[in-house]
């Protein structure tokens, strides 16, 4: 068939339309109406209505395209789909009024009687049929109702292995929910397959479990062959006993049933989309929201990005000014320093050059009283006057003299003391002199150190006053 007859119309365009809407309608890809995802997505369910004629276009199709359109370009999704409905034998199940796809529902009821008895006997007991509630599992297989990331895996199984694994996924979903079904009834049952079955696995680790139950139920294609006969040969005995007529009726009922519930599911994908339509404008009138307030968030940010450069200039400005006067005034400290430092020094000199002097005089005086100790030791008359530590005897010269010395002998030692006398407040005077000059000079050395001290000062209190001018300037325009 030509590139053109896939373009032509479709007897079911109406259909199509209605199903694009439903599918994956919280997708990004697929929620715009008109947009890229729905226009490919009609696309193709057009062209395989067109391509197969026998089929056309069925419902839930929609689903299995999507699926692989989120995969590759539209042209290639085409013929995948066109790959997986004839090689994989999916189109078989919509044939002669859907009788392989009831085949697949024995077989789906003999595998439970085998693998999980209770639950198939409590289906007995409830009158639970496998197209009841599994039509959709094999007419989709599986895209309809579960979350992307488990349909993703079912896909690659079934392009691997074959349409046999919708069995084990089958069997999978029944086995890890046959606690809640046990507790069902009929109406609790078809309810729990349509709403807490699909919900359960939204939690990738619940899918991921799943696949690795459904991975390791070996289901042999030999055992389905069996089941396959089984199915055949019972239909022939059901086609012998019964009239055409009961038959007829008995289809009827059947399709009749199968019509129902497919109008349950569609009422319900309706809801869910209303739903899901809902929660999506809540939530991209939440994400705007967002975004304008990140944006503001984002302007004022940069904003104070601009403002910080700008004052991380001028503090850099003033730092350099501050480095280049603390500079300065540490140069001149330096030289003063120096300055002090020679100002004390000539202090030391003169210290030095005092105590040298002192030491002399006092080296001189104390050469003087030896002198004249050994002078009055020398003279007889004398040397009563002073005692062995060269103390003078006023008391007994005076007793003495008294009885024996002449008038005018007293008159010469009364002159010889006065010479000693006059020596001794000489010696004083100097004495008096020298301290006089160590304190002219300490008192020197006391103005220097102040000055010093001073000088030290007034740097400290020019750098923190820049310092502080500094602080209370960049106070005020933080301000």
């Amino acid at each position: 068939m030509g590139h053109s007859d896939l373009e032509g119309e479709s007897p079911q365009d109406s259909a199509i339309t209605r199903d694009i809407n439903r599918t994956f309608p919280a997708h990004d890809y697929f929620k715009d109406t008109g947009g890229d995802g729905q226009d490919s997505l009609y696309k193709i369910c057009k062209a395989y209505s067109v391509y197969d004629e026998e089929i056309g276009y069925c419902q839930g199709q929609s689903f299995l395209a999507a699926v692989l359109l989120l995969h590759m370009p539209e042209e290639q999704a085409f013929s995948v789909l066109v790959k997986i409905m004839f090689d994989y034998g999916l189109r078989e199940l919509f044939k002669q009024n859907f009788e392989d796809l009831h085949c697949k529902f024995f077989q789906l009821e003999r595998l439970m009687q085998e693998y999980i008895p209770d639950l198939y006997n409590h289906f007995l007991n409830i009158s639970l049929e496998a197209h009841m509630y599994a039509s959709q599992w094999f007419l989709t297989l599986f895209t309809a109702k579960f979350p992307l990331y488990m349909v993703f895996h079912i896909i690659d199984l079934l392009l691997c292995e074959g349409i046999s694994v919708i069995f084990n996924v089958a069997l999978a979903l029944l086995k890890t929910s046959k606690d809640d079904l046990l507790q069902t009834d009929f109406e609790g049952a078809l309810k729990f397959f349509r709403v807490p079955v699909p919900k359960r696995y939204r939690s990738e680790e619940n899918a991921k479990k799943l696949m690795e139950l459904a991975c390791s139920m070996k289901i042999s294609q030999k055992k389905l062959k069996k089941f396959e006969k089984e199915y055949h040969t019972m239909r022939e005995q059901q086609a012998q006993q019964e009239a055409p007529i009961e038959r007829y009726e008995r289809e009827n009922r059947r399709l009749q049933e199968a019509n129902m519930r497919l109008e349950q599911e569609n009422d319900d994908l309706a809801h869910e989309l209303v739903s899901s339509k809902i929660a999506l404008r809540k939530d991209l009138d939440n994400a705007e929201e967002k975004a304008d307030a990140l944006n503001k968030e984002l302007l004022m940010t940069k904003q104070k990005l601009v403002d910080s450069e700008d004052e991380k200039r001028r503090l850099e400005i003033e730092s350099g000014q501050l480095k280049e006067m603390c500079r300065r005034e540490l140069d001149k400290s330096e030289s003063e320093i120096k300055k002090n430092g020679s100002i004390i020094g000539e202090y030391k000199q003169i210290c030095s050059q005092l105590s040298e002097r002192l030491e002399k005089q006092q080296t001189a005086n104390k050469g003087e009283l030896e002198k004249i100790r050994q002078k009055v030791e020398g003279c007889e008359k004398c040397s009563v006057l002073f005692n062995k530590e060269g103390r003078l005897k006023v008391v007994s010269v005076a007793k003495e003299g008294s009885e024996e010395d002449t008038d005018e002998e007293k008159e010469a030692l009364k002159n010889q003391l006065r010479e000693m006398e006059l020596e001794l407040a000489q010696t004083k005077l100097q004495l008096v002199e020298a301290e006089c000059k160590i304190q002219d000079l300490e008192h020197h050395l006391g103005l220097a150190l102040n000055e010093v001290q001073a000088a030290k000062k007034t740097w400290f209190n020019r750098t923190l006053s820049s310092i502080k001018t500094v602080t209370g300037a960049q106070g005020k325009e933080t301000t």
